[in-house]
């Protein structure tokens, strides 16, 4: 069964697999052909704190926004649905992002449509439209209720990332699994719960991708013996070339391998390169009493924090990750387990310091020029692109 789901994907990864001789074509034409799907974009996230519209030019503003993301060749979004652990009501804020996605549709239906399922997918990807679905970014955000997690099923969650930066009462995150000080101080709190492990089995059952971007690795090795379906990790890079705590480490990443699931790299330049936070928080010092004020005007830290990076380009510029090092982390999965198993989440608009030349969705063709630079076949490029993720998605329908 494993191997027939990747042949089915292999065959319908590109728009028009009727010639796939890597030679005659250009990157553009290789990029064109294929469904290219991100699967972590926070574009809602900025319409919620800044006002954008994203069926708006917002060129210069954001990294996304509808026409710019066709222009880059994109066919598939998820869009990530996030609040932080502090949020009042995280469920219906979750619910008030979702609606501004569907309100943009509505708007754009020769442009957007939002799909349940692979077969709508490729439908709409067919019509030269963007097909879209929601990854829901923490827990938090079902509040401890299987009812909940049930209804955003319905609203199109196909992807739930188990934690944010917080942990939840029934999953530990990443970043509270590393923290020195932190409130877990025992390996007893650390994994999943067993409510936890019911949320799991629903999930399954619901056909909503486990995502284990962002969990602690107790939580992640919880999730691998506990899930019957392939999982993801969102948005994710490599732990042996940048050791940032989200990243995965050679392990990890075999886990998901023989999971049958998928790592879908994260452009941030804090996961693709070591130097950059050290340099990052040094910027951010340097800074530090603007930060302050802001925060005492009633920004929130992230946003003031953000704010700083525009205001200040030239020195945030120095700050991005080399774009080769991106394809360091892709190639680097695939020499570890193979093609199948790796992916694109850029985290754009959820993050300030893509890496260089990449600095918006316009740019995602560079991707497929370096891989064909690199002499990956078109067949490769189009599991990488988009056609691992879709095996990911199918399974779990």
């Amino acid at each position: 069964m494993r191997y027939l789901v990747i042949l089915i994907f292999v065959l319908i990864s590109c728009k028009n697999s009727t010639n796939n001789k890597s030679e005659s074509n250009t990157f553009e034409d290789i990029h064109s052909k294929a469904i290219f799907v991100d699967s972590h974009n926070d574009i809602l996230l900025q319409t919620m704190e800044k006002g954008y519209v994203i069926d708006d030019n917002l060129k210069g503003k954001t990294h996304s926004d509808l026409d710019r993301m066709k222009k880059g060749g994109l066919d598939v979004q998820f869009f990530s649905v996030w609040s932080n652990g502090n949020q009042i009501n995280p469920y219906n804020f979750a619910n008030i992002q979702i609606d501004s996605l569907d309100a943009v549709i509505k708007r754009n239906p020769k442009k957007i449509v939002k799909v349940s399922n692979t077969e709508e997918l490729l439908s709409v990807v067919g019509q030269n439209k963007i097909a879209a679905l929601i990854g829901l970014e923490g827990g938090h955000q079902i509040e401890d209720d299987l009812n909940k997690l049930d209804s955003i099923y319905n609203r199109g969650v196909r992807y739930l990332t188990l934690t944010w930066n917080n942990s939840t009462k029934w999953a530990t995150s990443a970043s509270d699994e590393t923290k020195k000080d932190g409130a877990l101080n025992s390996e007893e709190k650390k994994g999943l719960t067993q409510f936890g492990k019911e949320i799991i089995n629903r999930m399954n059952k619901l056909g909503i991708i486990i995502d284990v971007s962002h969990v602690g690795e107790q939580t992640f090795w919880d999730v691998i013996t506990n899930t019957k379906k392939p999982i993801i990790a969102s948005h994710s890079s490599v732990y042996n070339i940048c050791p940032h705590h989200r990243n995965l480490k050679d392990n990890q990443i075999k886990a998901i391998a023989k999971n049958d699931g998928v790592i879908q790299i994260n452009f941030s330049s804090g996961f693709l390169d070591s130097t950059v936070g050290k340099k990052e928080d040094e910027f951010l010092e340097k800074h530090k009493s603007e930060i302050d004020s802001l925060k005492l005007s009633g920004v929130n830290q992230y946003l003031a924090e953000e704010l700083m990076y525009p205001k200040y380009r030239q020195e945030s510029e120095k700050l991005k990750a080399p774009f080769n090092l991106l394809i360091d982390h892709i190639e680097y999965i695939i020499k570890l387990v193979g093609i199948d198993y790796v992916g694109i989440g850029s985290d754009f608009d959820g993050m300030v310091l893509p890496p260089k030349q990449l600095n918006d969705v316009t740019k995602y063709p560079l991707i497929t020029k370096a891989l064909l630079e690199k002499g990956y076949s078109e067949k490769d490029i189009a599991k990488i692109l988009g056609g691992n993720i879709l095996r990911v998605l199918k399974a779990n329908e």
